[in-house]
């Protein structure tokens, strides 16, 4: 009997393919199925980003401008745990993790250390953060003003996806109504004063990490969009503004025709669900999206076969038709990346743009009897799933009943029984195995435990020298706006300008909205 064979979602693989649905669409044109630029690399090749942050803001700097001289076209920033969820450094809940899965940013002084030496204005960043995203864009702002930046050129992205972090990830601090308040009117102040800022990267990413399959991540991801879009309409914002600003941000993973088909897919079903929801305009029909490869795929064992892994989830995603792009370093399974694995990981992206040649014309496999038909059938796969959630009631509800998690979690319990049974194969973890001893690189990158101690005396230099006063008044004027009804952004900006923390902002609003879980 011939093996049967299906990608992640559970689309079985045929044979062959010997037709498709006929394929009559044009790139740069609704619904965007094959990208949406009709000229697309042609133009201009994907922003080249390396994710990076980590320590100090000092050290994270000198990353930054070794990654700029090797030639990234956009910076990504890493922030730790304790700036994610709302602490500071000298927090007793901050104690162990300072600087270690990121940069530690207390205030504006440490945002001023991380760009030093960095025109804003010259250079797109993206700043992964959801929770406390609307400081850390603040921060970012007053940074800017200080630089003498036009705002309306600033260019970037804020992650700002709260919905995936109740789902898949857990760096929340307030409940979902507040926070679903503290992004649209992210939304509403950036539509205004910061045009071309994405003020969300609405995440696939860590759904997938969590053990999605690709049509689950889909689905889930689309379906939060809806979610935020929804939001917006509700605070009166026009359409055809604020979702011309939102983004996606897509894993890759080791499938390789799945995730393009993946990525074709998200693009026509986003253009679908916009123009239902009343846009009109292309632009705010458009899914724009950054990828970023499968951490999740890489193994400690062999590690160097990870580049490989590496380079094909990449070509997926420029073959998919991505407009930023970050390369896994192949020591990641072990550490934060090393200064060579970095720069393997960048090279991996350039030899892709500039030698291989299929950035040369646009969406060149469309056509393919496989990736048309596969194409077709992922949609249909997620669309089941946003049929689901639109009957739980969308995407809050359906992360409050636990349908999403529970998703996510069987899906990762069948792909851990496939590799435990030799079903899946992973090459150099359980097949093709070999004597570990001198696997490993021979450096691998750590954070010195004394990171907090730094920041700590930062702090206090901090508090010494800044006005007490104008803390205490801004930091009243914040509560008095959350307490209301008012647009969050300004009294956050007044705050960091005034140099409070980002524990002393995000403590003033736990008192007004809470905690989620408690």
């Amino acid at each position: 009997m011939e093996k049967e064979i299906r990608t992640t979602s559970g689309i079985e693989i045929r044979e062959v393919y010997t037709s498709c649905r006929p394929m009559e669409e044009l790139p740069g044109v609704f619904p965007f199925t094959r990208g949406i630029r009709s000229n697309m690399y042609r133009g201009k090749h994907w922003t080249m980003r390396q994710y990076a942050g980590f320590s100090t803001a000092e050290q994270s700097n000198a990353r930054y401008h070794y990654l700029l001289r090797q030639g990234i076209t956009g910076l990504s920033v890493a922030f730790d745990l304790p700036t994610q969820i709302g602490y500071d450094s000298d927090s007793p809940l901050a104690e162990g993790e300072v600087g270690k899965v990121g940069v530690a940013i207390d205030s504006l002084d440490d945002m001023e250390a991380l760009f030093r030496g960095i025109e804003l204005q010259k250079i797109s960043t993206s700043m992964t953060i959801n929770a406390t995203a609307s400081v850390l864009l603040a921060m970012y702002i007053a940074l800017a003003r200080k630089q003498g930046a036009d705002l309306s050129r600033l260019s970037g992205t804020i992650q700002n996806d709260i919905l995936k972090e109740y789902a898949a990830r857990g760096t929340y601090i307030y409940p979902p109504k507040p926070s679903m308040r503290v992004i649209t009117d992210i939304f509403a102040y950036c539509s205004k004063e910061l045009p071309r800022w994405n003020t969300i990267s609405i995440s696939g990413y860590h759904i997938r990490e969590a053990g999605s399959t690709a049509a689950q991540e889909l689905a889930f991801t689309l379906a939060n969009g809806k979610a935020y879009l929804q939001a917006a309409i509700e605070k009166g914002l026009d359409m055809n503004v604020f979702a011309r600003q939102l983004s996606f941000f897509f894993n890759c993973h080791n499938y390789f025709f799945e995730e393009i088909a993946k990525f074709r897919a998200a693009r026509r079903m986003w253009a679908q669900i916009t123009r239902e929801m009343g846009a009109s305009d292309p632009k705010a029909q458009q899914l724009r999206f950054h990828a970023q490869t499968a951490g999740s795929a890489l193994t400690a064992q062999q590690p160097h076969n990870n580049i490989t892994r590496v380079t094909l989830q990449a070509l997926a995603a420029v073959l998919g038709g991505t407009q930023s792009l970050h390369t896994n370093g192949y020591d990641e399974a072990l550490s934060l990346p090393t200064e060579e694995a970095a720069r393997i990981a960048l090279r991996t992206q350039q030899i892709i743009a500039y030698e291989s040649g299929v950035a040369d014309t646009v969406d060149p496999l469309a056509g393919s009897y496989f990736v048309e038909t596969l194409t077709d059938e992922l949609e249909q796969a997620a669309w089941e799933y946003i049929r689901k959630i639109d009957d739980l009631g969308g995407a809050v509800h359906a992360i409050e009943s636990g349908y999403i998690q529970q998703q996510i979690g069987e899906a990762a319990y069948r792909y851990q029984k496939r590799l435990e049974t030799g079903e899946q194969t992973i090459v150099g973890l359980n097949r093709f195995v070999t004597d570990t001893a001198g696997e490993a690189p021979r450096d691998t990158f750590r954070v010195d435990d004394g990171i907090r101690r730094i920041q700590i005396e930062k702090l206090g230099r901090l508090k010494s020298e800044r006005n007490a006063e104008a803390v205490g008044a801004t930091l009243a004027r914040l509560e008095e706006t959350a307490v209301g009804t008012g647009n969050l952004m300004p009294p956050i900006l007044d705050c960091v300008e005034a140099r409070c923390t980002l524990g002393e902002i995000a403590d003033r609003l736990r008192k007004v909205f809470g905690e989620y879980g408690n």
